[in-house]
């Protein structure tokens, strides 16, 4: 894979088409060739290059918004044991909940987005990662609500 490039190495133009793509992936190329002012032969070759350059990494599923509000989600910060924390990364990333996980600074580890359909759902969720092998504590938020999501 191709190291990704900053974003000091895009124009105008490429920025444009990301913003378009983060906004909806399957956007005709004759749309974003329309509202970017440019040719579709020139849409092609540019997102076959920022592909090629790992500036696109892949492309994926945004859900409805019905079902998007109806998910229950929390953070969840995660101190693990120093000796097994790729083993914990490993066992964290095979649990399909998990829709992100970071790495942060302070007395935790880790921050584990999770979402679930029902806070039953979500509150199993959070004793299983809880009882993971390496994990030495979790304190849980649970989000009430969205203020602003890009």
């Amino acid at each position: 894979m191709a190291k990704a490039q900053d974003r000091s190495d895009l124009d105008e133009t490429d920025v444009q088409l990301l913003a378009l793509l983060r906004e909806d992936a399957r956007r005709q190329v004759s749309v974003l060739a329309a509202a970017t002012g440019v040719s579709r032969a020139t849409v092609y070759t540019r997102i076959g290059r920022m592909e090629q350059q790992g500036v696109i990494d892949g492309y994926t599923v945004r859900v409805g918004a019905d079902y998007d509000r109806s998910l229950v989600r929390a953070h969840v910060m995660i101190k693990l044991s120093p000796k097994l924390t790729a083993e914990t990364e490993k066992a964290l990333a095979a649990i399909p909940e998990l829709s992100a996980l970071y790495s942060i600074s302070g007395e935790n580890d880790l921050i584990a987005m999770i979402e679930a359909v029902d806070l039953g759902e979500l509150d199993t969720l959070i004793d299983t990662i809880g009882m993971l092998d390496g994990v030495e504590k979790t304190t849980s938020s649970i989000i009430l609500s969205t203020r602003i999501r890009r």
